[in-house]
């Protein structure tokens, strides 16, 4: 059997919410597997379904630019050790810099690193390593990423702005119609806020990926084998479990957070008859800072330490 550490103990449970003895005995059932211990955990109801409760650790700023004719927009992400670092001028500088050179290079990450930053004569990744030494703490460059449209507007939202362009959720949505551009922007403005706040993981049930469903059925399949119900009905109760979430999940069948009644894809419907032109979501973006970024304890708790018998 794995040695459960404490560290694994608290891992799992800033990712789950769940109790600290039921975390230890889910990664002593799952042999120290963490991926695994989270579905154990989700199979008797102990955390949260779809999206994991824990905390994120990178700090840093998530920065977004859009181009003059709102046409086209970038995302990007820079991390950095602390959040106090993420309030100092000159990082978000950096970032709004980076966000800037980022719509020239499409959000393509490896081309945006080789782009050189004005004023500086280096490309970004040498101008990010120079800023390592000014500043005195590690930052990278995570991710970038652009959406753009032929006809239509590409909208931002930046939720928790620490500076004009950059906090800790961006979200880029790019909408297509020929409709009152002033009337897309309010429209794009307002679903990028569901977004940020409903985190949807595709547009539409068919952009889920395979993996994700799968992770999904069995967990749930494990859940209504616990009933004692017969197969067939197990099998019926997995598939309605399914719908709800891939309800929950897709962008097109959530309920709209501003009146909380309204699907997405009916709301689309709506302005495309009201602007005499059909409304299309063609991509959205998501960033949240430092999601799926563990950052290391170098303290732990004694509660928890105690609680797996160290």
């Amino acid at each position: 059997m794995a040695n459960i550490t404490a560290s694994m103990v608290k891992e799992l449970r800033d990712k789950t919410g769940a109790g600290m003895m039921d975390c230890k005995q889910a990664l002593q059932e799952n042999n120290g597997d963490v991926e695994a211990a989270i579905d154990w955990l989700r199979t008797k109801g102990l955390a949260k379904a779809a999206k994991k409760a824990g905390r994120v650790a990178a700090e840093g700023l998530i920065a977004c630019a859009i181009s003059e004719d709102g046409k086209n927009g970038a995302l990007v992400e820079i991390n950095s050790e602390t959040d106090f670092v993420a309030r100092n001028e000159k990082f978000q500088e950096l970032a709004a810099t980076i966000a800037d050179l980022a719509l020239g290079a499409s959000g393509d990450l490896e081309r945006l690193n080789k782009i050189t930053v004005p004023g500086a004569g280096v490309s970004v990744e040498d101008h990010l390593t120079n800023m390592v030494a000014t500043i005195g703490e590690n930052m990278t460059l995570r991710r970038s990423a652009g959406l753009s449209v032929d006809d239509g507007v590409v909208v931002n939202y930046i939720h928790n702005q620490a500076a004009p362009g950059m906090g800790k959720i961006g979200v880029l949505i790019a909408l297509s119609s020929s409709g009152d551009r002033a009337a897309l922007e309010g429209l794009g403005k307002q679903l990028a806020m569901h977004i940020a706040a409903a985190a949807p993981v595709a547009l539409d049930q068919e952009g889920i990926s395979a993996d994700l469903i799968e992770r999904e059925r069995a967990v749930f399949l494990e859940q209504a084998k616990e009933s004692g119900k017969p197969d067939n009905i197990v099998e019926k109760m997995v598939e309605g479990k399914l719908r709800k979430f891939y309800q929950d999940v897709a962008l097109l069948s959530q309920t709209f957070v501003i009146d909380n009644e309204t699907k997405i894809n009916k709301v689309l419907e709506k302005a495309g008859k009201d602007m005499g032109s059909p409304v299309v979501i063609k991509e959205f973006l998501r960033y949240e800072i430092g999601e799926g970024i563990e950052k290391e304890e170098q303290d732990f708790a004694a509660e928890v330490a105690a609680a797996v018998g160290q």
